[in-house]
């Protein structure tokens, strides 16, 4: 691979705290810079180990036609998977670690706590673990929002409850005194469990600790309800929202077809990209319109639509993405962050179709669960992949990477630098088969299903493109 043109995928060299200094590229030659002997060698002689270099297949699909399946550049030399090595960088005796929660919530942010702090103490020994209260917020200031001491028997049963124990928060970030006070704190293990902007920041840190020579590994844990990470399968949680917002269509269901001409109309998230209303919509099986941020739509499209279904079925139902249609909905305002205010597509949706359903006498049922949906537990087979995510993060870090996160590339946990993680935000493709296949499960209409729109989503790996 020294010969070769790497792509992003498996430059790792300036991701190892042996060779981040360097100009250099390619893989890190694990064997030969990770001195000291993995403490689960010795509790599991038998234990299997990864090859440090084994990589697996960016690119899977082959004389591929549409545009959605085509190679992507970016992960063509591979992905470094992110599980156990018999050798690793630090010397666990050595190790202070901290985790932090950014952003808004999302099911499983316990589990990921959880599963962090027991890896670190029961296959490292590491008993040092900090868990930084409120976002960066915490770790920009300390003494304002003191970190909290987690222990295995504090976080034994917290995956069966929804929320942080730690506090999730948006902003704080300041990446001089954050590594003046992880310095300062003694920590050289930083997990960070956070959205793409997280990330973004987490490539910012560390940067600013690479400049410094200030040895601490950074290994982020993406995070988004919305699926919106690039490159990796999926996110934890989704498969949480997923269920839970079917179950909110079902009910959307008995609301529409408990009355004559009934609408249900089901407002879920997905700012930017239409993964949650869209895989809710298949599992449910009962919808009629997916509307997603990736595709526009006409109002006269859709009364149309809405007039065939309820003429044909004497019901309908919609799940709706809170980003779908905002050409219709335009506030023209940002935050205080800078980012654009939506407007409610929801509410608009539901105006506008109770003033056309009312003089032949039907209605809409209008359900918005979102805040619901991100505050649940975590169902089982999203915590299995919860474990998975903390025991391939806290194993990363114990090989001295750095400014990488951790994911599912075709289901195997790899590592990836997050300067590519963060480089843009992964939306539904709308010539992809998952995305077909909801327009078939939903039997919508050529003019709303979007499939004359060619392709322009961030190049990022779709899951079941």
């Amino acid at each position: 691979m020294a010969h070769e043109i790497v792509s992003e995928s498996a430059d790792l060299k300036r991701c190892h705290l042996s060779s981040w200094g360097d100009d250099c590229s390619g893989l890190v030659d694990e064997m030969t810079v990770n001195r000291f002997l993995n403490p689960m060698a010795e509790k599991f002689p038998e234990m299997s180990f990864l090859n440090p270099n084994e990589l697996v297949a960016g690119n899977i699909i082959e004389n591929a036609t549409r545009e959605s399946q085509q190679p992507n550049p970016a992960l063509q030399s591979g992905c470094l998977r992110a599980n156990a090595c018999r050798n690793i960088w630090w010397e666990p005796g050595k190790v202070k670690a901290a985790i932090v929660c950014c952003g808004g919530l999302c099911p499983g942010l316990n589990s990921i706590i959880r599963g962090v702090t027991k890896c670190l103490a029961q296959e490292y020994g590491v008993v040092d673990v900090l868990g930084i209260t409120a976002g960066y917020n915490g770790l920009s200031n300390p003494e304002a929002y003191p970190p909290m001491k987690l222990t295995t028997q504090l976080v034994s049963d917290i995956h069966m409850k929804g929320g942080s124990i730690i506090k999730a928060a948006r902003g704080g970030f300041d990446a001089e005194k954050i590594c003046d006070n992880l310095q300062r704190l003694g920590i050289n293990l930083l997990f960070l469990v956070g959205g793409d902007g997280t990330q973004f920041a987490g490539n910012l840190l560390y940067e600013a600790a690479c400049k410094r020579n200030l040895a601490v590994s950074i290994v982020g844990i993406p995070k988004s309800i919305d699926n919106d990470v690039l490159y990796f399968d999926r996110t934890f949680g989704f498969d949480t929202a997923v269920a839970k917002a079917s179950e909110v269509i079902s009910s959307a269901y008995v609301e529409a077809t408990s009355c004559d001409r009934g609408v249900g109309i089901v407002k879920l998230m997905g700012r930017d990209s239409g993964f949650v209303a869209m895989h809710a919509a298949i599992a449910s099986d009962v919808v009629d319109l997916c509307m997603i941020p990736e595709v526009k739509f006409d109002m006269e499209d859709v009364m149309a639509y809405v007039d065939e279904t309820v003429a044909r079925k004497n019901y309908m139902v919609i799940a709706v993405a809170e980003g779908a249609g905002q050409e219709h909905v335009a506030t023209g305002k940002r935050d205080a962050t800078g980012h654009v205010i939506y407007g409610d597509v929801g509410v608009f949706l539901k105006d506008k179709l109770n003033a056309h359903l009312k003089p032949t006498g039907g209605r809409t049922f209008y359900i918005d669960p979102s805040y619901i949906i991100r505050s649940v537990p975590i169902i089982p087979n999203d915590h299995i992949y919860c474990c998975r995510l903390a025991n391939d993060a806290v194993h990363t870090a114990m090989r001295g990477y750095s400014g990488v996160c951790v994911g599912a590339i075709h289901n195997v946990i790899c590592m990836l630098p997050s300067r590519l993680v963060a480089s843009g935000k992964k939306q539904v493709r709308p010539h992809s088969s998952s995305w077909q296949g909801c327009v078939q499960t939903c039997n919508m209409p050529r003019s709303l299903a979007g499939l004359g729109r060619h392709d322009t989503s961030a190049d990022g790996h779709e899951g079941g493109a």
